[in-house]
């Protein structure tokens, strides 16, 4: 049996990283996890091949060679999904489809053969079951939560890892907290479910025997979810990058009470954490009431944030513009947020209610729903319900948070504000020489010379150089962040 595995395109987006990736000669920022996940679920002896369609074109020859084809992606990727599917039936494939865009909009692909969601531990042994006896379903879904501590390590054999410029690895699934616009709870549910240190571990082993050094995304929904169960899987891990000389360096996503929480800390350091995302959605108290962020209550949440920093964490965080508590202040409460808590990498959204959330429910049970989200898309100009506020001014704000804070003065200057309260403790594996001069002189050429703006490039890297040099790689790299974000950011103003 020739398995086809095909994942599909992320456009240029502002967690795509495309423009960025060019400054280190890398193809896409990440792997296609859940796939390389889900061909372990598959019977061994059959033939598989994966075609990552951020790194290289599906071939007519890839499409004849499969009895099946496998497609899966995220909302985000919904136009390369019609694309692909469209092009595969020319060829009369029969085409199995999972994964989160499918899970929540399965019936608007009507060309594919079966769909097989929610997580795959449950719903692929049900397809394979039903394949053997020749009674195939066209859907298989179940809410079951799977016991993750089975889950089969990723199959790294179907990727060239050079072409990535980070790997990734799940510790948990689910979140504690219960946020109304976010759909992590209608996927992988409120109780985290979290692997075995011995697992975690066999996991890092795979990938550093695979050739593998540098960035390691924990791709988890909270990292802290379960704290318990993460102290001791950071434990095994601390002494893992003890014995290895740290070839990996960590980052995840985690709720803001990591900043109470000292032991966790100290703990993420010794295992070579070095950047965390952190949910803070909106900076006003009444914002995170009415949407239920109750995480994020009573707390000096740029203290929070300056915790993180000190104890060597570069916090990148999601905000949302677009709740029903919103005024014409909340815009201005934004930017000065952003800008005086240093945070660089900071994603801005408007407000869309995902399929199935509460938050989808409720302006759905008051006819305030227009259509399901187009394209999943974090800092487009869409938005698919009536909002409180009038909904031009809501737009015209939003787009000028995304101007003030990209802008090169407010960026770079965000830049140093965040060298000056991170304290770096992680060491990470060095690019090669020629990848790091191939990033140096691009970035000098692109943000020195030909951006716009480029004194406060140059102002920067006077700084850094003078008072952090050794933090000059860190500044070089938030720049090239920076040089992404306002391409794509100008591709959609």
């Amino acid at each position: 049996m020739n398995i086809l595995l095909i994942y599909l395109e992320v456009p240029p987006t502002f967690w795509s990283f495309k423009h960025a990736l060019k400054f280190v000669n890398k193809k896409a920022a990440l792997p296609p996890l859940g796939l390389l996940t889900v061909s372990n679920l598959l019977p061994s002896n059959w033939q598989k091949r994966l075609i990552d369609l951020n790194i290289s074109k599906l071939k007519d020859s890839d499409i004849e060679w499969a009895d099946y084809v496998f497609i899966s992606g995220m909302i985000v990727q919904k136009a390369s999904a019609i694309e692909t599917i469209s092009r595969v039936k020319k060829w009369n494939k029969f085409i199995v489809a999972g994964g989160p865009l499918f899970t929540t909009g399965y019936s608007e692909f009507e060309e594919v053969d079966c769909f097989v969601l929610n997580e795959g531990e449950i719903t692929i042994p049900m397809f394979l079951e039903d394949l053997q006896k020749g009674t195939l379903q066209r859907i298989y879904t179940s809410k079951e939560k799977p016991d993750i501590t089975k889950t089969p390590a990723p199959d790294w054999s179907l990727i060239r890892m050079k072409d990535y410029a980070s790997m990734a690895l799940q510790i948990s699934r689910g979140c504690p907290f219960n946020c109304e616009f976010c759909d992590i709870v209608i996927i992988n549910g409120r109780i985290p479910r979290v692997k075995t240190p011995q697992q975690v571990i066999a996991e890092f082993d795979a990938l550093y025997d695979a050739g593998w050094r540098g960035s390691l995304f924990v791709v988890d929904d909270n990292f802290i979810g379960n704290k318990a169960k993460v102290t001791e899987i950071l434990k095994e891990i601390g002494a893992w990058m003890k014995k290895k000389k740290r070839p990996f360096v960590l980052y995840t996503e985690a709720s803001i009470n990591l900043a109470d929480d000292p032991e966790i800390m100290h703990l993420m350091r010794e295992a070579n954490f070095n950047c965390v995302f952190v949910g803070i959605e909106t900076p006003e108290e009444e914002g995170l009431q009415s949407c239920g962020k109750v995480q994020n209550t009573n707390k000096n949440l740029q203290e929070k944030v300056k915790i993180l920093q000190n104890n060597g964490f570069e916090v990148q965080a999601g905000f949302i513009v677009g709740f029903d508590t919103d005024t014409v202040k909340t815009f201005d409460n934004m930017i000065r947020f952003i800008q005086s808590s240093g945070i660089v990498t900071a994603m801005v959204g408007l407000l869309n209610a995902l399929p199935e959330t509460q938050l989808f429910q409720r302006l759905q049970s008051t006819g305030r729903i227009l259509k399901k989200p187009s394209n999943g898309n974090n800092t487009d100009f869409t938005i698919n319900f009536i909002p409180k506020m009038d909904v031009d001014t809501l737009i015209l704000g939003y787009k000028r948070v995304l101007n003030s804070i990209f802008s090169p003065k407010n960026y770079y200057s965000r830049i140093k504000t965040h060298l000056k309260e991170y304290r770096q403790t992680s060491k990470a594996p060095p690019l090669p020489i020629s990848l790091q001069l191939r990033a140096l002189t691009k970035a000098v050429w692109k943000l020195g010379i030909r951006e716009k703006g480029q004194r406060h490039f140059w102002k920067l890297f006077i700084w850094t150089t003078i008072c952090r040099p050794k933090m000059l790689p860190n500044a070089i790299t938030l720049s090239i962040y920076g040089f992404h974000y306002r391409r794509v950011l100008m591709s959609q103003v």
